[in-house]
């Protein structure tokens, strides 16, 4: 089992905590092609890539590459979020993975009714890189009560593949969750990121 840091991998992101959240000291990497509502499985794939990759340029980490075989064990989780969970974020455990995942509520009227919210790979992996604010390299910490073990991950040096899939939700509120995974998985203890 990998030795994943408590203070890095307990809590989990929930998407309406992050969005709008910007990088450290202002720092947001050039924003990555946007995939539209109908993107295919590809665009999803460039998009996620590319997102992560702006990240990990910012520390000077080399490039990671879509892997088939990770997102079709992430797509496969999510569903099982889907249809046993309601979308409520439990990690998967797998073995020999890193893995982050993410949740977004369905928008919510005044009315009671819901929409969809749909997320991009760009805006999801952003919300986990606005952690990035509660990371401390020096220490190889996060700041006290927050999280930043999805920050780390996707900027982990050693991991070279990701690969993610997602879930629309219950149909009465309208929610989804992605899952993605990395391989070497990061966020061993005692290791810095980078």
């Amino acid at each position: 089992m990998n030795p994943f840091h408590s203070n890095l991998c307990s809590a989990l992101t929930l998407a309406v905590s992050l969005m709008g959240c910007g990088g450290a000291s202002g720092t947001t990497p050039s924003p990555a092609p946007v995939a539209p509502a109908s993107a295919t499985n590809a665009d999803i794939a460039v998009e996620t890539v590319a997102a992560h990759n702006a990240w990990r340029t910012l520390v000077g980490v080399p490039n990671i590459a879509w892997s088939n075989t990770l997102a079709a064990t992430a797509q496969a989780y999510a569903d099982h979020l889907k249809a046993t969970n309601n979308c409520a974020m439990v990690h998967s455990g797998a073995a020999g993975l890193g893995e982050n995942l993410y949740w977004a509520s369905g928008l919510m009227y005044g009315n009671g009714t819901t929409a969809p919210n749909p997320k991009t790979p760009t805006q999801v992996v952003d919300a986990w890189a606005s952690e990035k604010a509660n990371y401390t390299y020096a220490s190889n910490s996060c700041a006290a009560g927050k999280v930043c073990g999805h920050y780390t991950q996707l900027v982990w040096a050693n991991t070279t593949q990701v690969g993610c899939g997602h879930a629309s939700c219950s149909a009465t509120d309208n929610s989804s969750v992605w899952v993605c995974n990395y391989a070497p998985p990061g966020n061993y203890v005692g290791q810095k990121p980078y």
